[in-house]
Order: structure tokens, then C-alpha cells, then sequence
């Protein structure tokens, strides 16, 4: 009989092993900060403090801001920075950006950023223009063409879109009228001018 007793505790206690959940090990508890409410606050100023007057610096949002339209000498300062800007030209019958216009459009960013950052209401145009040679229709669509090359481009170079147009003039507002190739690789350009 004993043995049976001892066989019996022994096959308990397994059993209630076997049963026993185990309590997870938790981790040493770190101290919670102090709440921003319990941490206590700058010394109360004296009377006499209260009754000086605070300059004010004035913030971002304070400050005036510029006003949407501009005014006639600020328009003709614009006009003369854009006039000192190259045209990017183009290849005949071609749209993409060679290199020599890729260095022009590279040095005219930091001007249109200059003038932009100055101005941020004011919308820039690129204008796309062609030679006269080919329909009115067909020389449309390759001057936008030509414009939208040179915006992406100026996208790219940190422009923001959303002040710059896209217009195509074709073949209708040459600056140069002379039939030659010399005035025809003028007139096949993009430019940048300011939206009325």
C-alpha cells in the first residue's frame, strides 16, 4: 500500500505540474517619467516685471505679406532681370534639350528661383517658338513641345510647377525675320518671360 500512496503523490504532483501556468519573467521596470503637469513651473515673476513693457519681434505670420499685385517699377525690375536671361535653342525639327541649351537653362535657374523667391505670386511663362518653316499647325505643337521640355527641366532643377506656363507662339512671334539659318536657329527656342 505504501507504494501505491507514493505512486499516487508522485502521479499528483505531476499532474499539478503539468497544470500550473507558467507566470511570465517580466522586465525590470523603468521609472515613468514625471508628467509635464507634475514638473513644476518657472518661478512666478515679481509685480514690477509685469507692469515693463515686451518688445515684440515680429514672426512669419505677422509680417506683412507682399501684396498680389505688383507695382509698375517692381514689374520693370522683373522685365529687366528675365530680359538678361539666354533662350535654350533647339535643333530644326527637334524638341530635345541639346547641351549648349542645357547650360543656358542651367544658369537661368538661379535667376528664376532668385526672382521667384522675390515674387511668389508671380507666374513665369516658357515660351516655345519654331522657324518658319512648316505649317502654323505643326510648328504650334513643336514649340510646346520645346516649352515643356525646358519646364521639365526647370521642374527638375527645383522650380516649383505651379508657377510656370506653358505657351507656344509656332512660327507666328519670330525675333529674328530674316530668311536664313542664322534667324531660324533663333526663332527655334524656349524662353522665359513674365505672365501678364
Amino acid at each position: 500500500m505504501p507504494k501505491k500512496i507514493l505512486l499516487l503523490c508522485g502521479f499528483t504532483i505531476l499532474i499539478s505540474a503539468a497544470c500550473h501556468k507558467a507566470v511570465p519573467v517580466t522586465a525590470k521596470s523603468v521609472p515613468t517619467p514625471p508628467s509635464p503637469q507634475a514638473a513644476p513651473g518657472p518661478p512666478p515673476r515679481p509685480a514690477v516685471a509685469a507692469s515693463r513693457p515686451v518688445a515684440q519681434t515680429p514672426t512669419a505670420q505677422q509680417a506683412s505679406p507682399r501684396p498680389a499685385t505688383m507695382t509698375a517699377q517692381e514689374r520693370e525690375t522683373l522685365n529687366q532681370r528675365l530680359a538678361h536671361l539666354s533662350d535654350a535653342l533647339f535643333d530644326y525639327d527637334k524638341a530635345n534639350i541639346r547641351p549648349d541649351a542645357l547650360t543656358t537653362l542651367s544658369s537661368d535657374v538661379n535667376v528664376v528661383k532668385g526672382i521667384l523667391s522675390n515674387y511668389p505670386a508671380q507666374k513665369l511663362l516658357v515660351v516655345g517658338g519654331a522657324d518658319e518653316r512648316g505649317s502654323a499647325e505643326y510648328n504650334l505643337a513643336l514649340g510646346d513641345r520645346r516649352a515643356k521640355a525646358a519646364e521639365q527641366f526647370l521642374v527638375s532643377s527645383g522650380i516649383p510647377e505651379t508657377q510656370l506656363t506653358v505657351v507656344s507662339y509656332g512660327k507666328d512671334r519670330p525675333i529674328c525675320e530674316e530668311h536664313n539659318e542664322n534667324c531660324w536657329q533663333k526663332n527655334r527656342r524656349a524662353a522665359i518671360t513674365a505672365a501678364p
